[in-house]
């Protein structure tokens, strides 16, 4: 019985955290020395940090160090925020440029590791048996130039808009709305040996 009540309390605590003051509210009382309403900015948005950094570096193994990382620059600099945009147009920007942090890093990293080693973990023939359909289409995005795979991405997989998406990289819209255009084009010629398995 006390078990049930516990998380009956919890997700009611939940279900208020949704839908307590909006982004900026919450930021003033922070900025105010309120340090529970960083709690709050954080519940509301980790999943949605999460899944883009998931979908941005399709590693689950540092998924969680990389959203960590991310909230801490936000609770340092947060002080800092301009209220000139979105709240969250400021946090997806600080999360994709961690991603590319981190994909830069593994960038340099696999010029030293041997050839067949990445061949092992990012490349695989057509004619493998059981191919994973998921598989193949992430392994064909991370293929993808990092600047064309994050905006496909943010669009495709987050629905974010062209909007959200030029203020999170920093571009034009017409500049993202050309790279999306171009990594789809991209995305259908890496897949055009799967196209049997696909279907």
């Amino acid at each position: 019985m006390n078990k049930n009540y516990k998380e009956n309390k919890e997700d009611l605590y939940q279900a208020q955290v949704l839908n307590l003051d909006d982004d900026f509210s919450l930021i003033k009382r922070f900025i105010e020395g309120d340090e529970s309403a960083f709690s709050i900015l954080m519940i509301r948005h980790k999943e949605k940090v999460r899944s883009i950094v998931f979908i941005t570096v399709n590693n689950h193994d540092v998924v969680d160090d990389i959203s960590q990382e991310v909230f801490l620059i936000v609770y340092k600099n947060l002080n800092k925020f301009r209220f000139e945009s979105q709240f969250t147009t400021w946090l997806y920007r600080i999360t994709v440029n961690k991603c590319k942090d981190y994909l830069r890093k593994m960038k340099i990293r696999s010029i030293f590791s041997p050839i067949n080693e990445w061949e092992h973990e990012f490349g695989y023939t057509p004619n493998q048996e059981n191919i994973d359909i998921k598989e193949i289409v992430q392994n064909a995005i991370s293929k993808l130039p990092e600047k064309l795979r994050i905006p496909l991405l943010l669009k495709d997989i987050e629905g974010l808009s062209y909007q959200e998406i030029a203020e999170s990289i920093q571009c034009e819209i017409g500049t993202v709305k050309s790279r999306i255009f171009r990594a789809r084009e991209g995305l259908k010629n890496i897949l055009k040996p799967y196209e049997q398995e696909l279907m």
